[in-house]
């Protein structure tokens, strides 16, 4: 079927590396507007701990259908995130699950959306939802499978994401420990020569400070150092 070979074209060509997350998402979104068969909107909602957000959309239409939710407390794009289900409602008119927000957003033009999860690690982070002013837009199985793949290529981009966040902080983190380090070593050559002591004896020093004080050890010895800078 040549939608499915634009859509996974497209989906190859999103660049991950050196981007952030928020600008891969709305390129995924977009593509899953333009390339779900029925697709009119669409957005992508990601869960940070119990609360959902909007990471993305294309389409005010999907922004409006993901808010309403997010006001009620429910609706298939949560529950598809929180449950890792596919939730579908193929017309609003009859959808007699989520009144609320139905009522609401029929209200708004929207009669039919599909909300795919997010599968991320054996959990799932999220939902891809599309949405449409036609009733049954999505009950083909193209839509379904279209979806599928849009949803996996998002959260691809979110595992990426979350791992790049992991290592720039185990470096900064790493930065820091040898940079306390470099600080200590400082101070305990200060401590050294001023009280005519060894590097065990200098050390149990700042560690008696930083104790009586309640502060960080290499806060005490950036203050050492910088006394001495002064004098």
């Amino acid at each position: 079927m040549p939608y499915v070979d634009d859509l996974l074209r497209d989906l190859s060509r999103v660049v991950l590396a050196d981007r952030a997350l928020e600008e891969v998402l709305t390129d995924l979104t977009l593509i899953a507007a333009r390339g779900i068969p029925g697709a009119e909107s669409a957005s992508t909602t990601l869960l940070r701990g119990e609360k959902p957000f909007t990471a993305a959309y294309s389409g005010e239409m999907a922004l409006l259908a993901d808010e309403l939710q997010y006001a009620e407390g429910y609706g298939p794009c949560m529950d598809a995130g929180r449950g890792g289900v596919v939730l579908r409602i193929d017309d609003t008119v009859t959808e007699e699950r989520w009144p609320a927000y139905v009522s609401r957003v029929r209200e708004q033009g929207v009669r039919s959306s599909l909300s795919v999860p997010l599968p991320y690690q054996g959990n799932v982070v999220g939902a891809l939802n599309v949405y449409s002013s036609k009733p049954e837009a999505f009950v083909s199985p193209e839509s379904l499978s279209a979806g599928r793949d849009v949803a996996e290529a998002i959260a691809v981009a979110v595992v990426n994401a979350v791992a790049h966040h992991r290592l720039s902080e185990q470096a900064r983190n790493m930065q820091l420990a040898m940079e306390s380090r470099a600080v200590i070593e400082q101070a305990k050559g200060v401590l050294m020569a001023q009280r005519r002591v060894n590097a065990e004896e200098a050390f149990e020093i700042l560690r008696d400070a930083s104790q009586r004080y309640n502060r960080k050890l290499r806060d005490i010895a950036v203050g050492i150092v910088g006394s001495t800078q002064e004098d």
